[in-house]
């Protein structure tokens, strides 16, 4: 490791050790000072549930303790990142996403149960978004199937099945639910080329599923998308919100291939740039709740070295 990269991380640790929740100081500790991945699974299972979902903000712009899907992806990405998302761990959380699931086989972003708690506005129901019509929700008690059929406050959604059923793909996991939830992703990977919103989902999933011939062909087309419309950063004189390195966090990535070595190098020249003062660095993306910067800042940390280290910079 470089001297840049030695002092890098050193400051990183300093401001995740002030300022970091648990689960972000264990995940650094696990990645960069040889610490162990019992440590950050004890700190995962801190926001575990009865029902085998994770709750109590795990994604910090989902408040309260109720279970949600986009907690569950939040969960296997940190169980992946670790080598833990397998065995009992994964057939848990997938008894967990079946109970949530919609008739199509796929998750909402926000399922009914949490809509009582706090949630990022762009989280919440289109009817309680300012200036739209509310609608009515499910009676209280009401089951699973009841509120799926009051309709439009849980739609199925490609930001929380796609990284789901890549990161399960990944792993070798196999459960019922995966194949309609798959079949589910296929499809809205169509629609994601339309919508960039949902490019990092598609990808996600297309990282991980089996038929590799049929992702690549999809990744080709959501590369060219990527380019067209200029979501990523490409030049010295671009301005944007994603780097190349945003999609491409990993060499063995299929959106490496959306970019030229230059492209790639410069992107990394500039997350790197990137760090604060303080070591840490900055949330290059909507934040909530307020007061809530510190965390959002250390989850950023621990991505951009963990980025940085994938191609090898620390």
């Amino acid at each position: 490791m470089s001297a840049s990269g030695s002092s890098r991380l050193a400051r990183a640790e300093h401001f995740l050790w002030l300022t970091a929740r648990v689960l972000e100081q264990r995940r650094f500790a696990c990645h960069f000072l040889d610490g162990s991945p019992d440590a950050v699974e004890a700190a995962l299972g801190a926001y575990r549930n009865p029902d085998h979902g994770y709750g109590h903000a795990l994604d910090p712009g989902l408040r309260g303790p109720a279970s949600q899907p986009l907690h569950a992806v939040a969960a296997l990405r940190t169980l992946d990142e670790i080598g833990r998302c397998n065995g009992r761990r994964a057939e848990r959380i997938c008894r967990y996403l079946t109970g949530v699931s919609n008739h199509d086989g796929a998750l909402p972003a926000l399922h009914a149960a949490g809509q009582d708690h706090p949630v990022a506005p762009w989280l919440a129901p289109p009817a309680e978004r300012p200036g739209e019509r509310p609608v009515e929700r499910p009676a209280e008690g009401q089951g699973r199937q009841g509120s799926r059929e009051a309709g439009e406050a849980a739609p199925s959604d490609l930001i929380t099945t796609g990284p789901v059923v890549g990161l399960l793909h990944r792993n070798g996991v196999w459960d019922a639910w995966l194949f309609r939830a798959t079949d589910y992703c296929w499809a809205a990977v169509e629609r994601a080329e339309r919508d960039p919103n949902r490019v990092g989902a598609a990808l996600a999933f297309l990282d991980g599923v089996p038929d590799r011939p049929r992702a690549e062909a999809a990744a080709d087309r959501l590369g060219r998308l990527v380019r067209r419309r200029r979501l990523a950063v490409t030049g010295p004189d671009r301005r944007g919100y994603h780097l190349a390195c945003d999609f491409a966090r990993v060499p063995d990535s299929l959106a490496r291939r959306w970019f030229s070595d230059a492209e790639l190098e410069r992107s990394l020249d500039m997350l790197a740039a990137q760090q604060q003062d303080d070591g840490g660095w900055p949330v290059r993306r909507r934040s909530w709740p307020p007061g809530s910067a510190a965390v959002w800042r250390a989850i950023a940390t621990v991505e951009a070295l963990r980025t940085l280290r994938a191609y090898g910079r620390v």
